[in-house]
């Protein structure tokens, strides 16, 4: 494995999650463990229905975690800068992935395959403490997002993006975004020009 050059927000970013000082030189050899990985826009790090090979850090770029529902593409996820992503289920399992996940932008990961995630899982504590703590904070964010789904109008789901996740509305296009809220591009326009 080649030795790369890892960002500051890469390291902040395992360290913020993970939150226990004395694991640290655990921490880096565990961040040690991932390589780079690009990919260019429209390029995929897994499609529908073949295996996901990586669990991956997201140094820069957007990736589209999406599923076709009667020919038409749906957005599930965005993963921005300072992520981790991956089609979890079929990543850990082996079985073929449920969505795709797309770069719609050039991105820059960090990944590790199976075999590497299931040594630092079983062997490393401060890996095995990261993705605790991660997983806990992503059920989080998820029961949110089903909850808001249900009792928000799409107005306010998007008051809330403004006021929660204003990095999405500076980096994800405006018909990703909407996919991801649930409405058309058009009723998504007419939300903004309302807000304005």
């Amino acid at each position: 494995m080649s030795v790369v050059n890892f960002s500051e927000s890469y390291i902040d970013f395992f360290r913020n999650i993970l939150k226990n000082d004395s694991l640290e030189n655990e921490m880096n050899v565990a961040i040690q463990c991932f390589e780079k990985f690009i990919l260019k826009k429209n390029e995929f790090l897994v499609v529908e229905n073949e295996v996901c090979n990586y669990f991956c850090f997201v140094e820069s770029g957007i990736l589209q975690h999406a599923i076709i529902v009667q020919e038409e593409e749906k957005t599930t996820y965005l993963a921005l800068k300072n992520s981790v992503t991956s089609s979890l289920n079929s990543f850990l399992h082996q079985v073929p992935s449920r969505k795709s996940i797309k770069a719609i932008a050039d991105a820059t990961l960090y990944v590790v395959t199976l075999s590497v995630f299931n040594d630092l899982i079983k062997n490393n504590q401060a890996f095995h403490q990261f993705y605790f703590n991660l997983i806990e904070k992503q059920l989080c964010l998820i029961d949110d997002y089903r909850i808001d789904l249900l009792t928000l109008t799409p107005e306010e789901r998007y008051k809330k993006i403004l006021v929660n996740e204003t990095k999405l509305l500076q980096e994800v296009p405006l018909h990703y975004l909407a996919s991801f809220l649930g409405i058309s591009t058009r009723h998504m326009s007419r939300i903004r020009k309302n807000i304005i």
